[in-house]
């Protein structure tokens, strides 16, 4: 079942993206990450997914997040500050999965993804990007199995949904919502968004704020 946002969760997820948001910290490693304080979301996914781009049209900003088309360029956990009131902290997590770079590189990011999954009390969910365009990959089905173990919330978030047509589009979140029927820390929705054009905003920045209001904030 999909619960649909309501319009006030639209309108207070609307006022706190419009907000101020800042870079805030860069960590390459667990020992350099900030003070735990408030509460933290992050935005994980295998490399060009479309990471970067999320945070810039969630925040309504062209360039908060530094995007690359190449593959592998946030090699860092990369974190965004926002309006005080909000409580909210954004964190951009180095792509996984990409081949072309030195394996000790990508030993190094996926440890550093790992170790902080695990390890982040202040983590109240994960979003997890999906291209649209190919579906769940073996790779991400490794990072579902890290967030159940550390029984991290997750969603799923299907990127780039403006370049997939509508039936090809439903068929994906379908098969999307099949595979994370039995997984015990995924949250059922399978948001379907789109950088470029928009489309899905809204409904995450409403999902967003329904995960405040549920954590206390």
């Amino acid at each position: 079942m999909t619960t649909e946002p309501n319009a006030e969760l639209i309108e207070a997820g609307r006022k706190l993206f419009a907000g101020d948001w800042r870079f805030a910290y860069a960590a390459p490693s667990i020992e350099t990450l900030p003070p735990m304080g408030a509460l933290e979301i992050a935005f994980a996914g295998r490399s060009n997914v479309g990471k970067s781009s999320l945070i810039n049209a969630l925040t309504g900003r062209n360039s908060l997040a530094r995007t690359s088309h190449t593959p592998g360029r946030t090699q860092e956990l990369i974190f965004f500050e926002g309006p005080p009131t909000g409580g909210l902290r954004l964190v951009d997590m180095p792509g996984y999965g990409y081949a072309q770079a030195p394996k000790s590189k990508v030993a190094a990011w996926t440890t550093l993804i790992h170790k902080f999954l695990l390890g982040r009390a202040s983590l109240a969910r994960v979003y997890l990007l999906i291209d649209a365009r190919h579906g769940l990959k073996d790779v991400d089905i490794d990072i579902l199995k890290t967030l159940d173990r550390a029984a991290v919330s997750y969603q799923l978030v299907l990127t780039k949904a403006d370049q997939v047509k509508e039936g090809e589009l439903a068929a994906c979140i379908e098969e999307t919502k099949l595979a994370l029927a039995k997984r015990p820390a995924a949250f059922p929705d399978v948001l379907a968004t789109s950088s470029r054009s928009g489309d899905g905003m809204p409904e995450l920045r409403a999902a967003i704020m329904r995960l405040l209001e549920e954590r206390g904030s």
